[in-house]
């Protein structure tokens, strides 16, 4: 085994296509296509909302036997308008998911996602099952009021230090409050007082995603841009409750519960605690539960990486036998 696959993932891999999609309401979402053209469709759905695509997550996938379809949602990454809140809810995304799907003439693909993204891929499921193959999910978040509560504050439990940095920017709030006041700063037009807002957000979550500390990020353009689109998206979703009716995609999970499912956890995972992933995997008969023991959130943590990786192997083996 080489170095690259020590880590979890095949070797860095180049698109051989990108593209903009006009998807209606004045957005244009970024697309890309790599590994191989006539292999096992899979399709990336990235996390926030509002985080965007890396070229990492390419690297999730065979490039033999995968072909890798990755996407910017509205507003974020390269997608336009940049951090757009305009014509974006959870039923416009998935539109946007069925939209590259057709353009690209695919018939069914493999959805693979971490934490929102594992909430987009339920929900675009649980509504397409018919053009889904399976599911590989991380760091499962069902877009539960208590799931966004615990995110506001009780993620303070684990990690005080950060949560009170969190709160300092606006002035100590805390609940309601402290969220409403986000929301003020975020959506405001003002660089002055979106930025800071959003770069608070920002660390606030990235330093509780990961078991191990990690240096917090350095104010940056290219920090800025992810900051902001990622925490602006994310206040606009908690405040609309993910767009989603309560209990939805539990509710609906019988439209899928036939189709095969991996499921990876990372054991200390405070930004989506495990007990989510064991209740998805109980209500599921033809899920696995992997629970990674050494790791928390990020899906780029090596024993997630190997996880997703491992996962994506197993699904392309009973896939592509068949």
């Amino acid at each position: 085994m080489d170095s690259a696959r020590d880590t979890g993932l095949y070797p860095p891999l180049q698109p051989f296509s990108e593209g903009m999609l006009d998807v209606g309401d004045g957005h244009h979402m970024y697309y890309e296509l790599s590994g191989n053209p006539k292999g096992l469709p899979v399709v990336f759905v990235h996390g926030g909302p509002g985080a965007g695509t890396v070229a990492s997550q390419r690297r999730y996938f065979n490039p033999d036997k995968y072909f890798i379809v990755l996407f910017d949602q509205r507003g974020a990454g390269k997608s336009t308008p940049f951090a757009s809140l305009e014509h974006n809810t959870t039923d416009h995304l998935v539109a946007d998911m069925e939209t590259l799907r057709n353009h690209l003439s695919i018939h069914k693909w493999l959805v693979c996602g971490g934490s929102w993204g594992a909430t987009l891929a339920l929900a675009y499921g649980t509504r397409q099952a018919e053009h889904c193959l399976g599911f590989i999910l991380r760091g499962i978040f069902l877009g539960t009021n208590s799931e966004v509560e615990w995110f506001l504050d009780g993620m303070g439990t684990i990690f005080p230090e950060h949560m009170n940095a969190f709160r300092d920017h606006v002035g100590g709030l805390t609940g309601a409050a402290l969220f409403d006041e986000y929301c003020r700063r975020l959506f405001s037009k003002d660089p002055n007082k979106h930025l800071p807002a959003a770069r608070a957000w920002a660390r606030y979550e990235s330093q509780c995603s990961t078991l191990m500390p990690h240096p917090a990020p350095e104010n940056s353009d290219s920090f800025d841009h992810y900051a902001l689109a990622l925490a602006r998206t994310e206040a606009h979703y908690f405040k609309h409750g993910l767009f989603l009716v309560a209990n939805e995609l539990m509710d609906r999970l019988e439209a899928i519960r036939e189709l095969p499912a991996i499921i990876v956890q990372g054991r200390y995972d405070v930004v989506c605690p495990t007990q989510t992933a064991h209740k998805l995997h109980m209500a599921w008969p033809n899920s696995q539960l992997e629970i990674v023991a050494d790791a928390g959130h990020s899906g780029m943590e090596p024993g997630i990486a190997r996880a997703i990786s491992r996962a994506s192997d197993t699904l392309a083996g009973q896939l592509l036998a068949r």
